[in-house]
Parts: C-alpha cells; sequence; structure tokens
C-alpha cells in the first residue's frame, strides 16, 4: 500500500480504537472533571481514548508528532512533515447528558495539510472516513447537496461561545435564521462537519479560531464531498485560520455575509 493508504487504515483504526473505549463508558457512570470554565468538561473516558488511538498510531508510526486536546500531546500543528491530530471524544458534553452526538476523530496531515482522516460515533453507528478512495459513511459514497437557494437550506452555528462573547451568539443566530431555512446546533463539530459532508447540512460557520482536533477530521471529508470550506475573508480555510466557514459550495456566499455579521463593531 501508499503511505497515503497506510495512513487512512491507521486513522481509521485508530478512530474505532478510540470510539469503542468512549462507547463502554456511555451512559454509565463517569469521572468529570472541568478545565476552562463550567461547561468545559472532560472525563476519564476522554483520556482513556485518547490513550488507546495514540496507541494504536504509535504501533506503525512510532515517531510521528501527534497533536490532541487531552494529556500531553502537541497543541499545535506542526507546519512541515507528518503528524495525526486526535480528539478521542468530540461532543462530550453530549456524552456527559448521555446524549449520542459525540464521536472519536482522527486525522492525518503531511506539512499541515490532511491525507486521510476517520470520525467514529459509535452510538449513532456512523463511521465516517477519507482516503486515497474518497470520502464515505459507512461504506457510502459522501456528496454534499445541491442546494443553491439559502431559503431551503439548513445551516449550523458551531462551537460555543464563552460568556463574555453572547452578544456573537446572538449576532450570529440573527444573521443566520434571517438569511436560511433552518439552523441546527449539535454540540459535536466533528459530527456537524461529516453531516455537511453526507448532504445533511448546507453550511457551518464560527467566527472563532477552532481547534485542529475539532475541525481539520471533518473539513477534509467535506472538501472530498465536493464542498467549500474559508476563513471569514473567503481565503481556503488552513488549521489556523480565524473562522470557519462551510458549506456546499451553492449557498457559500450568502453564508460568508452572515459570518462577517458575526463580529461586526
Amino acid at each position: 500500500m501508499s503511505q497515503r493508504s497506510d495512513r487512512a487504515a491507521v486513522a481509521l483504526e485508530a478512530a474505532e480504537a478510540g470510539a469503542e473505549v468512549a462507547d463502554e463508558s456511555f451512559r454509565g457512570t463517569l469521572e468529570i472533571d472541568h478545565k476552562d470554565g463550567k461547561t468545559d468538561v472532560v472525563t476519564q473516558a476522554d483520556r482513556e481514548a485518547q490513550k488507546r488511538v495514540v496507541e494504536t498510531i504509535r504501533e506503525e508510526f512510532a515517531d510521528d508528532p501527534i497533536v490532541g486536546e487531552e494529556d500531553e500531546e502537541l497543541k499545535a500543528v506542526p507546519e512541515e512533515g507528518p503528524a495525526w491530530i486526535v480528539d478521542p471524544i468530540d461532543g462530550t458534553n453530549n456524552y456527559v447528558a448521555g446524549m449520542r452526538g459525540f464521536g472519536t476523530a482522527v486525522a492525518a496531515v503531511v506539512d499541515g495539510e490532511p491525507v486521510a482522516a476517520a470520525t467514529v460515533c459509535p452510538a449513532l453507528g456512523d463511521t465516517y472516513r477519507i482516503g486515497p478512495d474518497g470520502a464515505y459513511r459507512n461504506g457510502r459514497e459522501l456528496s454534499v447537496s445541491d442546494r443553491t437557494d439559502p431559503e431551503v437550506a439548513t445551516v449550523c452555528p458551531t462551537f460555543w461561545w464563552d460568556f463574555d462573547h453572547r452578544d456573537e451568539y446572538g449576532r450570529a443566530t440573527a444573521a443566520l435564521v434571517e438569511r436560511f431555512g433552518d439552523m441546527r446546533r449539535y454540540g459535536c463539530a466533528q459530527l456537524s462537519l461529516g453531516l455537511l459532508a453526507a448532504g445533511g447540512l448546507e453550511g457551518v460557520v464560527t467566527n472563532k479560531r477552532a481547534n485542529p482536533w475539532d475541525t481539520v477530521a471533518g473539513v477534509a471529508m467535506i472538501r472530498e464531498a465536493g464542498g467549500v470550506v474559508t476563513d471569514l475573508e473567503g481565503d481556503r480555510w488552513r488549521h489556523d485560520s480565524h473562522g470557519l466557514v462551510a458549506s456546499n459550495g451553492g449557498v457559500h456566499e450568502e453564508l460568508l455575509e452572515a459570518a462577517r455579521e458575526i463580529e461586526r463593531d
């Protein structure tokens, strides 16, 4: 197999391994700690799932850097060479609440660009993946929707605003509901991005600088499925971009206009 095929296989294996750990404790008794705020929680399952993911990657790529949300992994993506980006449980608040919208995401990058990724949502029974052969959910090829009319499009504001930025959430909500047919919020960024890649949403947007473990896998899937992902200026999104505007392409300009209103003076 090519190196890209090897990385795609390991990304899927690692995501499945982490998701299995998470699923074992789902709706069970959890050890919960708080990180930076009352709603920023982490569980022992997050740490155990990340450990399993890292162990799986290390079996095949022992020397590659790993960027991860928990423990002592790197927090920034290297600009050169191969690396892995791991979110052991994206949607931890959903997970703690016993809601099914969570998943384990693993992406492989080279020189900062994704070459393979997998997001496994065990409680939903969904596995999203990309590799050299395309993008798939549960074996079915992904394709973004073909809707171009904003009034029949469904969009999702992703990531949560701290209390001192709730005015931005208010502006985001107003900008979206004034332009689009419906709005949803899932509490799991990777799931939201995967749903866009699969045609279930037409847009996902935030004005925040998103963490790479919350985004890179899903962004890669959207692009592979025919969608568009930019920053707030309309330039191609990178893991260190300010803001994220993802769409099926057909409503992208309208979504950009909405995104720009979030930070207006």
